[in-house]
């Protein structure tokens, strides 16, 4: 990658001075093919931990590892030039105290080169994040439905309704106060989307919440058709994988009636003198 594209990369703190400017456009990317046709769009690319469930056919967060992550990552990295790259930290590489968030922070940026972090929770989590603040390490924030902890939210449940708003409001406000950059307002009621993003300095970024928030963010394999995974936050901008599947049954058509190879794909015998 040449040093001009280095220097147009998108950085945290380009990112958090967008609050309050126009939406920020956030997708997540896995391989390095997906990163360079979403780059040119995107402000920021999430590396999620839901490529294990995107990609490697897990059936939560849960089982994803931080060396998946690195791995993942590089692609992405090779494939963008301009977007911000963020690498979730898988569940159980961060957890236990800050100095085993920063370890696996430190680990992934620097195996990758990625500009940030990305990590669940609220106010339990916001010592963490300053600590990895306060040691160079970006972090993105993240509350209301947190897939890592689906077990004990009893599933992919709308979180702050009602008596529950204080809590995700004062989750919001606390990771902020820490030092995250931007905070992801996951599954969340409309009104308290908009409120959280007016009370606070940095941006959020919505998915399944508001378009008040100051940017929003999809699974790509979602937006494109290309997963069975239909919420109700997600639109389908394209269907892939029907596109993909009747390609596939085309091919297999082709080969048993022995269509293909045609003429244009082989190879002539060479001329005999």
């Amino acid at each position: 990658m040449s040093a001009s594209a280095i220097t147009r990369r998108q950085t945290p703190s380009n990112i958090c001075a967008r609050k309050g400017g126009a939406p920020l456009v956030c997708l997540t990317a896995y391989t390095a093919p997906v990163a360079a046709l979403a780059d040119p769009h995107c402000d920021l690319l999430l590396v999620g931990d839901s490529v294990g469930m995107a990609l490697h056919g897990l059936t939560s967060t849960l089982g994803v590892t931080v060396e998946m992550m690195i791995l993942h990552a590089q692609a992405v990295m090779r494939g963008s030039e301009r977007a911000l790259v963020v690498v979730d930290l898988p569940f159980g590489a961060y957890e236990a105290s800050p100095e085993t968030a920063f370890a696996a922070a430190a680990r992934i940026m620097r195996e990758t080169g990625a500009g940030a972090v990305k990590l669940e929770g609220g106010a339990h989590m916001a010592p963490t994040i300053r600590f990895l603040t306060q040691r160079g390490v970006p972090a993105m924030a993240h509350v209301g439905l947190t897939p890592q902890a689906v077990n004990t939210l009893g599933g992919y449940k709308v979180q702050g309704r009602g008596a529950d708003a204080a809590r995700v409001r004062d989750d919001a406000q606390a990771v902020a106060a820490a030092g995250a950059f931007a905070v992801v307002l996951e599954m969340v009621p409309e009104g308290l989307a908009r409120d959280i993003t007016q009370m606070l300095s940095v941006p959020t970024i919505g998915i399944g919440a508001s378009a008040a928030c100051d940017g929003q963010i999809l699974v790509v394999d979602d937006m494109l058709g290309l997963s069975g995974f239909r919420p109700k936050f997600v639109r389908r901008y394209a269907e892939l994988g029907v596109a993909a599947a009747d390609a596939v049954a085309a091919y297999a058509a082709d080969v048993r009636a022995r269509r293909f190879p045609g003429p244009e794909q082989v190879f002539a015998d060479e001329a005999r003198s």
